[in-house]
């Protein structure tokens, strides 16, 4: 059921079809990749920060992706600013040369960002 509006609640197929990219997209930024021989997983983020200043521009683009997805489901503008809050903290802290791509490896935001939405459904919308 879709209402008129072009930001109405999704359809609960079109629900599931853009929950699962956006699983696929935020696993591709976080976690793709793991280190042998232990448990840290890390993602194209992590790698694609490592170019100064244009990493870290790209991939904050690509996680507000997510938000605008979340926003075509119909998400609450407190779990937007949320998101939002999640995308400008890994920005930030990507930022900063050589620790920052550690903090992107470490602090998922797409991940976070995915399990908000995911909660956010399961509460019924």
């Amino acid at each position: 059921m879709v209402a008129s509006s072009a930001y109405a609640y999704a359809a609960p197929v079109d629900a599931i079809a853009r929950l699962a990219r956006m699983r696929r997209l935020a696993r591709l930024m976080d976690s793709q990749f793991g280190i042998p021989g232990t448990r840290f997983r890390f993602g194209i983020d992590a790698l694609i920060g490592l170019a100064p200043g244009v990493g870290d521009a790209v991939t904050g683009l690509m996680s507000l992706y997510l938000v605008w997805e979340a926003h075509k489901l119909g998400a609450p503008p407190a779990l937007l600013t949320r998101m939002l809050g999640n995308v400008a903290i890994e920005v930030a802290g990507g930022a900063v040369p050589v620790l920052g791509d550690l903090f992107d490896a470490a602090f998922k935001a797409n991940l976070r960002n995915v399990a908000l939405v995911e909660d956010w459904l399961a509460r019924g919308r």
